[in-house]
């Protein structure tokens, strides 16, 4: 079969993109999953749409090919392009512009009405391919679930309509704008700012997720799962698990998206990471504990971010910090930044944060930017306090000081 550059399965090239910008960097023989031939189309699939983003280096192994994207130098999300990139036959093609063209002619029209007119067209070409009744009302009904068809009842007869755009678009350019760009299934201003004329962006992005953009289809599912109160099928590689999806979540600091999921077969909650997430599969509505929002509460007043940790033990953690006159903005950040810790003052210079979690290995980032300042330390589990002042260690003997020392 010969090389096209549109797509029918969305997820392979999702894995193929992801690999591409996030681990680049890796030749034609590393792709052990996938066969030769489907690397090489896939990556010139990729190029035909990236290609002024895409870049390799030579070693002794081959080419190295990786998307290289300076997100403070584009004001759009390149990666959108690949949702626009579908894959269609010359029949679809065909009898998708003369229905739509039909009906923006004649109006409102039942299905048979429809047929005549499409016969008398196809009329006109000496090999034409006269499609049935079903398949016009399934290309109708597409083009309803697009938005580019509305149905009405006039009798007992169904009429089918064009939809009329009914909002001035350019009104919300600048929203639209900063959606596509800021928001989860920015994907959704995309295709509104294809409608605008062109013109300059006013906004840039100093941290720009622009990766989020592949997870949309499944971020969309999750939502209307969430809406509907449904049962869901994740599928993660070669593991599937039934859960109820409940809350989504997008980290300020990392970009990442992540579902929150009550699991019936564990009576707990989960995070599951969206970009690990191959396939979402709504089922029937489900029927969740009555006191479901008050378990979410209290689960979530014990969650520094996305971790429960290895078991539901609660482990309580003690900073004690320094700020010295002038030096307010410390305890302001303590306020500012605790989530579901608690902040006490003990003297003129010195404060207290407490809390109580799922995963205190998880704060850990967090608390070594307080190194300098940190004068107690303590922690119910003892990893964290040992591995931090390991690290300390670590960073003492890197420049030059005694790391058995530090303690």
């Amino acid at each position: 079969m010969a090389y096209t550059e549109l797509i029918k399965n969305f997820n392979r090239i999702r894995a193929y993109m992801r690999s591409f910008y996030v681990y680049g960097f890796r030749h034609r023989g590393e792709f052990d999953e996938k066969s030769a031939r489907g690397y090489d189309d896939e990556r010139r699939r990729v190029e035909s749409w990236l290609g002024e983003y895409m870049s390799f280096r030579q070693d002794g192994s081959g080419r190295r090919f990786f998307l290289s994207v300076d997100s403070r130098a584009v004001a759009h999300n390149p990666l959108y392009r690949a949702f626009k990139a579908k894959s269609f036959t010359d029949r679809d093609i065909m009898l998708h512009f003369h229905l739509m063209d039909i009906l923006a002619v004649s109006g409102p029209l039942p299905v048979f009405d429809v047929m005549e007119a499409l016969a008398e067209r196809l009329n006109t070409f000496d090999d034409a391919d006269y499609p049935d009744e079903s398949t016009v009302r399934r290309k109708l009904s597409e083009c309803e679930k697009l938005g580019l068809v509305e149905k009405e009842k006039q009798g007992r007869q169904t009429l089918y309509r064009r939809t009329e755009a009914t909002v001035d678009l350019d009104s919300w350019r600048d929203a639209i704008d900063f959606f596509s760009e800021a928001a989860p299934l920015g994907v959704i201003g995309d295709y509104c700012r294809d409608k605008l004329e062109t013109a300059p962006s006013l906004f840039r992005f100093k941290h720009h997720y622009i990766l989020n953009a592949l997870d949309s289809e499944a971020f969309l599912a999750l939502v209307e799962a969430i809406n509907q109160h449904r049962k869901t099928l994740l599928t993660m590689g070669k593991r599937k698990i039934t859960v109820s999806p409940l809350r989504l979540y997008i980290s300020v600091q990392t970009g990442r998206q992540y579902v929150l999921a009550w699991s019936d077969w564990s009576q707990g909650f989960a995070f599951f990471r969206i970009d690990s997430i191959d396939g979402v599969k709504p089922g029937d509505p489900v029927q969740l504990p009555e006191d479901i929002e008050g378990r979410l509460g209290n689960f979530m007043g014990h969650v520094w971010g996305v971790s429960r940790g290895d078991s539901a033990t609660l482990y309580t953690l003690e900073m004690t910090v320094v700020a010295g006159e002038g030096e307010a903005h410390i305890p302001r950040r303590l306020e500012r930044e605790k989530r579901c810790g608690q902040v006490e003052q003990l003297d003129d210079r010195h404060w207290r944060y407490t809390a109580r979690v799922y995963d205190a290995l998880e704060m850990l980032p967090w608390i070594r930017t307080f190194i300098g300042r940190i004068v107690a330390l303590k922690c119910d589990d003892e990893r964290v306090t040992q591995r931090f002042y390991q690290d300390m260690a670590a960073l003492a003997r890197m420049y030059g000081g005694d790391g058995d020392a530090v303690q």
